[in-house]
């Protein structure tokens, strides 16, 4: 296995920047999230780690050795790079066996059968597919096709391993299934791992580390804790989890505490910033009370199992996301509590 470096990574289509200045670290081990909209660049940025395309300016390195340098012109070929890469698609060879569609990258490099049956086996079995193994694709679910694309991909012990929104064209009980698959992979074989996903749920539920991407560049890279309690930007505040950015204003720190108006009521903040503007309201910054000081009105309440999940409106018609055990009917009007929110500084 190994580390992977990128040095500030830019890559151009027809003179358009895709990606601009990429420059991220990535330790042994690590599974890594690519986490954004569509269009913003992930999928180009594991495009280039692959080797499927040539940066337009920077260096990557895997390892102790530089894969591509825009500058001198190296590129080592996808090949020789030891990348596993798993396609959204599956990518399986429809007339091969489970078994031979496994085996094949190792037939490839011409490994002694008795080499051949190891590896196979062994990635196999790391997947939960010898009971399957005799099977054709055509016989297969999703699940079990996206499991042939991952042990095909680790029985060649690659360096890394880079997956292209793979659960994309599964449902979404499956998908919760296949995380777990993922997971349990990554435990196993401590494999580096890089994984390209818009679905912040399948992010937060398997990455160590999770890079936010936006119009081609990485506005925060933190652990999925940090993204959802501490976002640096109105953008990561909006895009992970649930929530409000609302202003605030006046804000005073005092030893270890803050606190800042919020629509003409004092609030408790938690911040680093010496002027934070912005605050990022979670559900559970939101405590319903009749000696709140914020009032709003109940607009919508949604039953989510166990609790409900309550839209609320401010007098200024700013809305609030917050969760209660108790149903409140539509137009209720509620009295609300701010509970030291994150706040944050932003132009």
């Amino acid at each position: 296995m190994a580390d992977i470096s990128l040095t500030s990574v830019e890559k151009h289509f027809d003179g358009i920047p895709a990606l601009h200045a990429i420059s991220a670290d990535i330790q042994d081990g690590e599974f890594i999230a690519l986490l954004g909209p569509s269009g913003c660049g992930k999928s180009t940025l594991l495009r280039l780690l692959a080797g499927f395309e040539m940066p337009t300016a920077g260096t990557i390195r895997i390892g102790s050795t530089e894969m591509a340098n825009a500058q001198t012109g190296r590129s080592v070929a996808p090949e020789a790079r030891n990348i596993g890469f798993v396609f959204q698609s599956y990518a399986l060879w429809p007339h091969m066996t489970v078994r031979r569609n496994v085996c094949y990258p190792l037939e490839v490099r011409g490994l002694p059968k008795a080499e051949l049956i190891r590896q196979t086996d062994a990635a196999l079995q790391a997947t939960g597919l010898q009971q399957l193994a005799g099977r054709m694709p055509s016989e297969l679910s999703g699940g079990q096709r996206q499991r042939v694309a991952l042990a095909r991909c680790l029985v060649s012990d690659p360096d890394a391993v880079l997956l292209d929104e793979p659960l994309a064209n599964l449902d979404v009980a499956l998908r919760a299934s296949m995380q777990e698959v993922f997971t349990d992979f990554h435990s196993r074989t401590g494999a580096t791992m890089v994984y390209v996903t818009h679905d912040q749920t399948e992010a937060m539920a398997m990455a160590d580390r999770i890079a936010v991407m936006s119009e081609g560049r990485i506005v925060q890279f933190d652990t999925p804790e940090t993204l959802y309690t501490q976002p640096r930007s109105r953008f990561v505040a909006d895009f992970v989890g649930e929530g409000t950015v609302l202003p605030i204003h006046d804000v005073r720190h005092a030893g270890t505490q803050s606190q800042a108006q919020l629509y003409g009521a004092q609030i408790t903040i938690q911040t680093d910033a010496q002027r934070p503007n912005l605050i990022c309201l979670r559900p559970e910054n939101i405590r319903i009370t009749e000696t709140g000081n914020l009032r709003s009105e109940v607009k919508r309440s949604t039953y989510l199992g166990g609790r409900y999940r309550l839209t609320l409106q401010l007098p200024n018609g700013m809305p609030l996301i917050a969760e209660s055990q108790q149903r409140y009917a539509a137009g209720t009007q509620l009295g609300v509590s701010i509970d030291a929110p994150w706040a944050f500084a932003e132009a």
